[in-house]
């Protein structure tokens, strides 16, 4: 008998603070903070935009990010689909300046959120934003995007602006990446593109070259 009443002695002991743990809990979720979305009301995202980013948990952070985004023309969806992107790698958003200067070096959106999801956006975003403003399109750039995302064999950055130089359209460039061309095929073909463009043709002839 005294074992029993010892027993339902620590029970009840444990009650209060059980009980105390309950309130606090629902005390932290009472006090839990909220971003603070007021910047994104007053660039112009609209209502639906702004509780579709806090169902995401947008931190104060992120909404600075996302602003400077949005000054470069990124909208409702993109500054969306930029945090949903961000969450399945479970990590914050944190490129907005990255994503203003593609915006702001004539990226269409739609191929900064390509490179968000392939995971180049912020470490191959510098070469790509030095490509487009060679006047390469968004198609070369995305198709040398998908080869580093696969970790496959792709032209440099220079080379690529070589080959355009020499005269490959943008349809042919591409053609060259897919196919994986190293640099050292690049150089063959500058090489040949230069001694065309010189009046020069190649002539076989028993095994000899002659001009």
């Amino acid at each position: 008998m005294p074992e029993s009443r010892s027993a339902f002695a620590r029970q009840c002991a444990r009650i209060p603070l059980a009980a105390m743990l309950v309130l606090a809990a629902v005390a932290g979720c009472g006090n839990a903070r909220h971003a603070d979305t007021t910047p994104l009301d007053q660039g112009g995202v609209y209502f639906k935009g702004v509780e579709r980013l806090r169902q995401l948990k947008i931190s104060d952070a992120e909404v600075q990010q996302l602003v400077a985004a949005r000054a470069a023309g990124l909208d409702d969806d993109g500054s969306i689909e930029l945090v949903r992107i961000a969450r399945t790698r479970q990590q914050p958003f944190a490129a907005g300046d990255t994503v203003a200067g593609l915006l702001g070096a004539g990226f269409k959106q739609g191929s900064v959120l390509t490179l968000a999801r392939l995971g180049q956006l912020e470490s191959w975003a510098g070469e790509a934003q030095a490509l487009h403003l060679s006047r390469l399109s968004d198609d070369v750039i995305l198709s040398v995007a998908k080869r580093r995302a696969a970790g496959q064999p792709v032209l440099s950055t220079r080379k690529i602006v070589d080959l355009q130089n020499v005269g490959l359209s943008q349809t042919e460039l591409i053609a060259e990446i897919n196919r994986g061309a190293t640099d050292t095929e690049a150089d063959d073909i500058i090489m040949r593109r230069n001694y065309y463009a010189g009046g020069h043709t190649f002539v076989h002839q028993r095994g000899m070259r002659r001009r």
